[in-house]
């Protein structure tokens, strides 16, 4: 008989990939793939045309922008929940054009997991909520449906390791991450973004079946990604439902940790 997994072993493991995501989530913010901030700042266009590009860009939802400055932590969510998300789902469903064949491999489940952890940590963020201990305790409820206690996250007993070895291991993780930026003049390609997706989705792999228990999509979901080729399109709108449910759960969590007790 397995083991059982103990929360502090759930502490250990995710300590490193939260650590790991702030680089991820600061690549995905400053993401540019229609080059629009880049040009906007070419001095080189015609007046005309670069006063069109700033208004655009500043109109934009998207951080960094002025309407981005003015949306509410509910509007910065949905931006993460229904824009960065195609994204995450999309790698995220890959795998299915291999059919079941894929879904005995555990590729999907891996970058699924990664791309919802990645999610919860974006959202925790919008709301203010960017201590670590406190997204481990997010993470670990929503994904794995453990409710960790507010001291045994900290680690403040040295039971989860030293802060060095989790530095070392957040490294690892954001290793191709790193590398790209340094290729491509501070900003990462989208390819070693979702590379480095699936080092976070790999680190998880420790959790063993207790990463089952994270949301997912519908029946009909997953009984279409069991067909060659077409199966890519249900893995992708199953992967797509299953990080909605992870931003309802994830805002829940946090909101009712932030209303008072009621009095008795």
């Amino acid at each position: 008989m397995a083991e059982a997994i103990t929360d502090e072993y759930v502490v250990r493991v995710l300590r490193p990939f939260v650590r790991a995501n702030r680089p991820v989530l600061k690549a995905l913010r400053e993401a540019d793939p229609l080059g629009l901030r880049r040009r906007a700042q070419d001095e080189r266009l015609p007046k005309g045309v670069l006063s069109k590009l700033r208004l655009l860009v500043a109109a934009r939802r998207m951080p960094g922008t002025p309407t981005w400055g003015a949306m509410n932590a509910d509007a910065r969510c949905d931006w993460w929940a229904n824009r960065v998300s195609r994204f995450v789902a999309l790698v995220a469903a890959v795998p299915g054009f291999g059919g079941m064949l894929a879904d005995r491999l555990p590729l999907q489940d891996t970058l699924g997991v990664a791309g919802q952890g990645m999610m919860l940590c974006a959202i925790a963020g919008e709301y203010g909520i960017k201590d670590e201990d406190d997204q481990i305790r997010l993470l670990a409820h929503v994904l794995l449906g453990r409710d960790v206690d507010a001291e045994l996250a900290t680690g403040s007993d040295g039971s989860n390791g030293s802060n060095g070895d989790t530095d070392a291991k957040a490294a690892e993780l954001t290793a191709e991450l790193d590398e790209s930026k340094r290729k491509h003049g501070g900003r990462p390609t989208l390819g070693a973004i979702a590379g480095t997706m699936w080092r976070l989705g790999r680190a998880l792999w420790g959790l063993g079946a207790e990463v089952d228990k994270r949301p997912q999509g519908r029946l009909y979901h997953k009984v279409f990604g069991w067909l060659p080729i077409v199966g890519v399109v249900g893995d992708y709108f199953g992967e797509r439902h299953a990080l909605r449910k992870v931003a309802r759960a994830g805002r829940s969590w946090i909101i009712a940790r932030r209303e008072p007790a009621s009095e008795v």
